[in-house]
């Protein structure tokens, strides 16, 4: 067991600290949500219920679709940018997907190598993009997810001040939708970029996210 939180303590970090975020969102939430009901003379909900309802939804989808779009648009801007002296980055003339030898595939697969890495056909062309398609997936099914929710929640404060309901389409093209998915968006691309240009001249010492304390502004293809 020790072993076991050891090699996976990172994951399991940042798990208890998703869960214990998301706690705390939900309770702040259903406490806000009840107050501003209070407000409207509108009947409190059980915690329960808020769990349930659109706005929990829509607050907590917010926030993972732009964190999955930004690692997806991260997974593919790196593939072909670059940023000369950045550990985020490849050296100035690697970019581009690699060659085979390079990426440790079909004839050059090794002993550790998963299977559909080694076979060279159709499965490795899907596994050789795996990250991206899941990362992918993941941003469009929250992105989704928040829309409806949000549809819901606006339809909702539409009838409560006595005016007529749209249709999701209308919705999608509202200035409130795209208020909502924008500023996260903008954070998270302030956020990512921010990181690749601080790591050309600031450290970490131990960290993975930085060049080593004595490299050189220039270099680009060190870390830790």
């Amino acid at each position: 067991m020790r072993r076991f939180l050891r090699d996976n303590s990172l994951s399991i970090f940042f798990g208890i600290a998703f869960l214990a975020a998301l706690g705390g969102q939900a309770i702040a939430g259903h406490i806000a949500y009840n107050a501003d009901q209070a407000d409207h003379g509108e009947k409190a909900i059980s915690f329960g219920r808020y769990l349930t309802s659109s706005s929990f939804g829509q607050a907590v989808m917010e926030n993972w679709q732009s964190e999955f779009l930004q690692f997806t648009l991260f997974i593919v801007a790196t593939v072909w940018l670059v940023q000369r002296g950045s550990p985020e980055s490849k050296r100035v003339d690697q970019a581009g997907t690699g060659s085979e030898r390079e990426q440790r595939i079909g004839p050059y697969a090794g002993r550790g190598t998963p299977k559909w890495a080694r076979v060279g056909d159709w499965r490795t062309a899907i596994f050789g993009n795996s990250l991206l398609l899941v990362m992918g997936t993941i941003f469009l099914l929250t992105l989704f997810a928040q829309s409806t929710t949000g549809w819901t929640d606006y339809n909702q404060s539409q009838v409560e001040h006595h005016t007529s309901t749209v249709s999701y389409w209308t919705y999608i093209g509202t200035a409130t939708f795209w208020e909502a998915a924008l500023q996260n968006w903008q954070s998270e691309f302030l956020a990512v970029g921010s990181m690749a240009v601080f790591s050309i001249f600031l450290r970490q010492r131990g960290s993975p996210e930085s060049k080593p304390v004595g490299a050189g502004h220039a270099e680009t293809d060190v870390e830790g």
